[in-house]
């Protein structure tokens, strides 16, 4: 009796021979999938980041390309306001704007005898091999609009 019942465990053991090796690739894949899934969240996190540092960077080099402009239109010795337009602004080495270049626009309107003053500044800031197409870029833009009369 006990030569079949041994005979029996045997062939049941037989059976399950091969159901670690399933359980063990299926949780294998499993965990490669939640691995990967991790990487691609941790990417999109990172390039939010990225994109976030540097439109904080075109944003203060738009306001201080608007700053710049009001202090030319309006000097301190109070001699007249000019509107230069269409000047083209490139942000000295200055740190946190490296990367940057401001355009800065200045329109002039006379309305009941008040000079009107819309001065538009757009920064742009750009990292990575941006003078190729197939290169790897970021580029932000931000834009600035002031108003002010004398």
């Amino acid at each position: 009796m006990s030569l079949n019942m041994n005979r029996r465990s045997h062939k049941a053991f037989a059976k399950q021979q091969g159901s670690a090796l399933v359980i063990g690739i299926f949780v294998i894949t499993v965990m490669f999938l939640m691995a990967s899934a991790l990487i691609n969240v941790l990417e999109d996190a990172d390039e939010q980041v990225n994109l976030e540092v540097w439109g904080t960077r075109a944003l203060a080099a738009a306001n201080s390309g608007a700053d710049r402009a009001l202090a030319q239109l309006f000097p301190l010795d109070a001699s007249a306001a000019t509107c230069d337009a269409n000047s083209n602004w490139l942000v000295p080495d200055v740190p946190g704007f490296h990367g940057c270049r401001v355009a800065l626009t200045c329109n002039a309107m006379l309305v009941d005898t008040v000079n009107h003053y819309r001065i538009t500044s757009t920064a742009t800031c750009e990292t990575g091999d941006c003078v190729n197409d197939n290169g790897n870029c970021l580029r932000v833009n931000r834009q600035v609009e002031v108003e002010a009369r004398d």
